[in-house]
């Protein structure tokens, strides 16, 4: 017996009645096939509805030739009448989305000639893939026109053509599709076939934002988002800008030039740390001119510094310079560097007695050890 679809009828419908017509168990949970349903089954880039039946958690919902089958934490025995309520919060969420993106489709078929390769509508953001290459630039255009369909609360048309009325009827479609073709418009903007769910008009939509448009396989990328989550990630993204607007000291709408203007005084502030870090590893140098082998420690360097402080020492000391940075307990980066010999042997020895790893090239070698500087000046010591 073919499930009768109430989602198509009225897909703002949340609870409903039914009879149970079959229930068997199974890998995903109790398979519930019900004479009618407004649980919607995952298809067409869309989730299948969650939600309760008589007390029991449905997981899922999935299509099985004519049966919708919602798969249940628990049996329900065939023949008995239940309730039936859906998580409305996510399917108004998919609608929204669903909706969304057919204007966005619809708008760029009409001005690229360009189809819906894939669609996908994530816990964050809804993907759509399109065949041909769509500039970022256009993009507030496209949102503009978009969200005019919004302001208008344009009511959609649903519908499924008969044989003779399908040919002519002009939809947006990659290829031939047989009869049955369940048509959805938006007049003014799109004309496609779908099997989702979508909201009575475009009012509800809300807001269409666009975020993104990148190039993939060929084609572009569109991230965007609609409704209640668009506005969600824009409360969001108006947060993080009032806190930066607060830590930079500019009004809200010019914290981009004040990022600007601050990563140019951190250029300007590493150059001058730069210099003066180069001053002072020459002055170091100058202190172990001819000293032979050296063993120094110099707090708050990273490798990049731990190698130059080593390399200027390297080439005045006359012997092997070892230079280490860090502290006891959370251990200590390491460079040994000479201007003749190999350093190999030496490396392996000190990482194995100080519980460490390194290499690189036979007259400079780098790493971590795990040891206290006690422990490192005891080695060194004895060589």
């Amino acid at each position: 017996m073919e499930t009768r679809k109430l989602y198509y009828e009225d897909s703002t419908l949340a609870r409903f009645t039914a009879q149970v017509l079959s229930c068997e168990e199974t890998k995903k949970g109790f398979a519930v096939v019900l004479d009618q349903t407004a649980f919607y089954p995952e298809g067409g880039g869309q989730a299948g509805d969650t939600g309760i039946l008589d007390g029991v958690r449905v997981l899922d919902t999935q299509e099985e030739g004519d049966r919708i089958v919602h798969f249940c934490e628990k049996p329900l025995t065939p023949g008995r009448e239940v309730d039936g309520t859906i998580d409305y919060g996510p399917r108004f969420y998919r609608m929204q989305q669903h909706s969304g993106e057919h204007i966005v489709s619809g708008i760029l078929h009409r001005r690229y000639g360009c189809h819906n390769t894939g669609f996908h509508m994530g816990a964050d953001v809804t993907t759509i893939d399109f065949d041909a290459v769509i500039p970022p630039e256009v993009l507030p255009e496209i949102e503009a026109e978009a969200n005019e369909a919004v302001y208008q609360n344009i009511p959609l048309h649903i519908w499924i053509p008969s044989p003779e009325e399908l040919p002519t009827v002009a939809y947006r479609t990659k290829r031939a599709l047989p009869w049955p073709v369940r048509i959805v418009e938006i007049p003014g903007y799109d004309t496609c076939a779908c099997c989702g769910t979508h909201v009575n008009a475009t009012g509800s939509i809300g807001l269409i934002k666009l975020f993104s448009a990148v190039s993939f396989r060929g084609g572009t990328r569109i991230e965007m988002a609609c409704g209640k989550r668009a506005l969600e990630i824009l409360n969001g993204a108006y947060e993080q800008n009032r806190q930066v607007s607060q830590a930079f000291s500019a009004k809200p709408m010019e914290t981009g030039a004040a990022a600007r203007r601050m990563n140019e005084l951190l250029a300007e502030e590493k150059y001058r740390g730069v210099s003066l870090q180069k001053r002072i590893f020459d002055s170091i140098a100058q202190g172990y001119a001819g000293a032979g082998n050296v063993l120094h420690f110099e707090e708050g360097l990273d490798s990049n510094g731990v190698r130059e402080l080593t390399d200027k020492l390297a080439a005045v000391c006359g012997g092997t310079a070892a230079v280490f940075s860090g502290t006891d307990g959370a251990g200590y980066s390491f460079c040994l560097g000479a201007r003749d010999g190999d350093l190999r042997d030496l490396c392996r020895e000190m990482t194995g007695a100080l519980n460490g790893r390194g290499g690189g090239k036979p007259m400079f070698q780098q790493g971590r050890v795990q040891a206290s500087r006690q422990e490192i000046q005891a080695f060194f010591a004895e060589k």
